[in-house]
């Protein structure tokens, strides 16, 4: 039995696991390469405003936690 985080885990939990993270993960990636023209269409730069305000967010966080810092 294989103790994680204290939490007994058998080896057939741990085939499940890395079973089902494998299909989900093929599913997944069929699934996005079907819909691609339609994000392409839809949703175009969509990622890159995604991203830009992330991290306009960290940065705004930085700033906030070093001003109120002492």
């Amino acid at each position: 039995m294989l103790l994680l985080f204290k939490i007994p885990i058998s080896s057939g939990q741990l085939v499940f696991a890395g079973f089902f993270v494998i299909v989900f993960a093929v599913l997944i990636y069929f699934t996005y390469k079907k819909d691609k023209p339609v994000h392409k269409t839809h949703y175009n730069k969509a990622a890159r405003w995604t991203f830009i305000s992330f991290v306009l967010f960290l940065i705004v966080l930085y700033i906030i936690k070093f001003t109120f810092h002492k």
